[in-house]
């Protein structure tokens, strides 16, 4: 099962730090962030694949940073400069052995 944690209430130009930890999953392939903000469909934030390349979508780039810690089977999502369209419910996803994982989503809402 994956664990998320970290989102939150926060101003425009702030910051939050996303973390999604697996536990009972083996052989962890690719890791990422997906979003869903009101009455929009899910979309992929970014994904990081095991040896670590990341591809982000473009909207995100130079704000956002995806890492993983490969030990702790945990991602990270930095996110910096946030506005309120990035206001959203954040699901962290997996894949192992063909078989996609998602966490229970965690609320972030970028509010003044």
């Amino acid at each position: 099962q994956l664990q998320a944690s970290g989102g939150g209430l926060v101003q425009p130009g702030g910051s939050l730090r996303l973390s999604c930890a697996a536990s009972g999953i083996f052989s962890i392939d690719n890791m990422g962030w997906y979003r869903q903000a009101p009455g929009k469909e899910r979309e992929l934030v970014a994904v990081i694949t095991r040896g670590g390349i990341t591809t982000y979508i473009n909207s995100m780039k130079g704000r956002f940073t995806l890492s993983r810690d490969n030990a702790k089977k945990t991602v990270y999502l930095q996110m910096h400069s946030l506005k309120p369209e990035d206001t959203a419910v954040y699901y962290c996803k997996l894949d192992s052995l063909s078989r996609a994982y998602w966490g229970q989503g965690t609320l972030v809402t970028v509010s003044s």
